[in-house]
């Protein structure tokens, strides 16, 4: 590809479409709501069909994922405290949820409570094993706290996504780089092998069990949204037909033997897989909002759907044997993308990732892709009458359309997001460098559209799971009304409580204060705020875990992100200014799943090296010239 090419392909999406035609918008996605209505008004629930249930799952073995290179972690965003920014937006969305339900009863005002005796409340109060043991007071929202884990070594659906027909080498490695961290960090100066970016991919020992359990509670909200969904149609749904899954790490840029931007397996291709393996789904929708392009999941989707259609080509050329089985293709996935393309993984301008970022193609070659490049905008009224309706909201007619030439709506239909919140107007400006925002209000109207269109395609049927979002504000905004667009249709929803003053409320009343107490809220705080801090109060029980006394190796010249810069009179050597140098394009998954016997973790692994990989993600030749 010459200059002039490559910087076409930088500006603007490749369109590669099956055939030319007239819009079609049979869902009406893209028509906003006016910027001076702040409310929705949801529509009148059907008589024949229960209202939509949604359940939040949390894992806490996702706290023990954690940075252990050196003592100093000021410039490290994917942090355990992530999750305890989304539970605020989560305690904050439920206590909305409650109060426009009407269930929202004025709690008694608590007194500053020690560590030991919020856990011993706490368990007293709720199954922390299942469920929310009767806290949410709201119909149309619950929450369990997830034990599910899995084996990498062991699991179907893993396999399916990372595994390797030489013997799941990959995921033995990985297994190996966290439990030998410590040793490495202290032999060598890091746990990652030479070759990985080393400014975008940290381990501990426990961060497999993190790794784990994020995929086992990604798995079980698929399950629980499939069997609320296929109950007789004479009976009433009570089960979930929407979850919002908070786990990390994060996991769309995983490709499938490559880590890469804090991810280490991809937890929303793993769920697909998982949705298709077990429950026969075979069709799938993945949504990316995250500010960074997926380049993982879209090498993942484009190798999947790559196999389904050589094999579908195959069974149409090839005579069928009398009395033989019906052909079984594999899964159709279309992958759908908003993001910035000037933000990792194309921000050094690297065409292989450029080109994948900016490729949409419908239909040829069985590929369903589709992405979108944020772009600035001046005020909220741009962005909801220009952005968000003539752009944004492509992204569901496209999934519309796959959905339509694939066979229309059906039972073998699931719709998953990647829910990140770095896009959002409060992340931090040395995330979110190139001015491609959203408002907070984004996450719950794409929500809200989402959820219409997998009502229309999917039964409803829709897992959330989050990504990215790396400062407080952002996540716990987000995170607040993305679940409020996931019940949208139940409640009425006002805008304005995200909006800025709200948020500055939400955090003074839920600032953990020093000598392990928290704030519980004022006794003269308005409702929603004293509820909020109660139901924080007992989602966050769990603290990270405290990290072991080891021999600390001295810290990195180099830092993961530049959040601040350094006073003039510190020792600190300044932050590198292109942390991404180095990182390595997602291989392409093989073409057909492993089933070998999956080897122990404690057995030899191959030497601990980067594996090398295309340039290229989508299949396409590199420039000329070239190596």
């Amino acid at each position: 590809m010459n200059n002039m090419s490559t910087q076409i392909a930088a500006c603007s999406p490749i369109k590669i479409d099956s055939e030319a035609g007239s819009e079609v918008d049979p869902l009406g996605i893209g028509a906003p709501l006016p910027v001076s209505q702040v409310t929705s008004n949801p529509p009148e629930p059907s008589s024949s069909k229960a209202p939509p249930h949604v359940k939040i799952y949390l894992q806490d073995d996702c706290l023990k994922h954690r940075f252990i290179r050196s003592r100093d972690t000021s410039a490290i965003v994917e942090r355990p405290e992530r999750l305890r920014a989304v539970k605020i937006g989560l305690a904050a969305a439920i206590a909305r949820i409650e109060e426009a339900e009407g269930a929202l009863k004025n709690s008694e005002s608590h007194a500053d409570i020690s560590v030991e005796d919020q856990l011993a409340a706490a368990l007293d109060k709720m199954d922390i094993a299942t469920s929310d043991g009767g806290l949410i007071r709201a119909r149309s929202i619950s929450i369990a706290r997830s034990t599910a884990t899995v084996d990498l070594l062991d699991n179907a659906a893993v396999k399916y996504v990372h595994g390797d027909i030489d013997g799941d080498v990959y995921l033995r490695n990985l297994k190996a780089w966290a439990r030998d961290s410590e040793d490495n960090i202290t032999k060598k100066g890091s746990e990652m092998p030479e070759g990985m970016p080393p400014l975008d991919l940290f381990l501990c020992p426990s961060s497999i069990d993190a790794i784990q359990g994020a995929i086992g509670a990604v798995c079980q909200a698929v399950d629980a949204v499939i069997a609320s969904t296929r109950i007789s149609a004479s009976v009433v749904a009570t089960g979930s037909q929407r979850a919002f899954v908070a786990v990390r790490p994060p996991g769309h840029h995983c490709g499938e033997d490559t880590p890469s931007g804090f991810c280490f397996v991809n937890n929303v291709a793993v769920g697909a897989a998982h949705a298709h393996l077990k429950h026969g789904i075979k069709r799938v929708v993945i949504l990316d909002i995250d500010l960074h392009h997926g380049n993982g999941t879209q090498s993942i989707v484009w190798q999947i759907n790559e196999e389904t259609y050589r094999q579908t080509l195959e069974s149409e050329q090839s005579p069928s044997e009398p009395n033989a089985p019906p052909f079984k293709h594999g899964p159709q996935i279309f992958y759908g993308s908003i993001h910035d393309v000037l933000s990792f993984p194309c921000e050094d301008g690297k065409a292989s990732f450029v080109q994948a970022a900016s490729t949409s193609i419908h239909g040829p070659h069985g590929q369903h892709i589709e992405n979108i490049h944020l772009q600035t905008y001046s005020s909220e009224a741009y962005f909801w009458d220009v952005l968000y309706k003539e752009r944004y909201s492509v992204l569901l007619k496209t999934a519309s359309q796959f959905l339509d030439s694939t066979g229309g709506p059906g039972d073998d239909v699931m719709v998953f997001i990647s829910c990140g919140f770095d896009a959002c107007e409060h992340e931090y400006p040395s995330m979110s460098r190139h001015n491609r925002k959203v408002p907070t209000s984004f996450y719950h109207r794409l929500t809200r559209d989402t959820c219409a269109f997998a009502d229309v395609y999917a039964r409803g049927r829709v897992v959330s799971v989050l990504e990215g979002g790396y400062s407080d504000r952002a996540l716990s905004s987000g995170a607040m009304a993305h679940v409020c667009g996931l019940v949208v249709d139940t409640i009425q929803v006002d805008e304005r409580w995200w909006e800025l003053e709200n948020l500055v409320k939400l955090e003074k009343a839920t600032k953990a204060r020093k000598l392990g107490r928290l704030s519980l809220g004022d006794s003269d705080s308005e409702p929603w705020l004293t509820r909020t801090t109660e139901l924080l109060f007992h989602l966050d029980v769990y603290r990270t875990p405290p990290q072991p006394s080891r021999n600390w190796v001295l810290p990195t010249s180099m830092t993961l992100r530049e959040r601040k810069k350094p006073s003039s009179n510190s020792s600190t050597t300044e932050v590198a200014r292109n942390p991404r140098k180095g990182t390595h394009t997602p291989a392409p998954m093989s073409s057909s799943s492993s089933t070998s016997t999956s080897a122990s973790e404690n057995e030899a692994v191959s030497p601990l090296m980067a594996k090398k990989v295309p340039r290229v993600i989508l299949h396409v030749r590199p420039p000329a010239g070239t190596s």
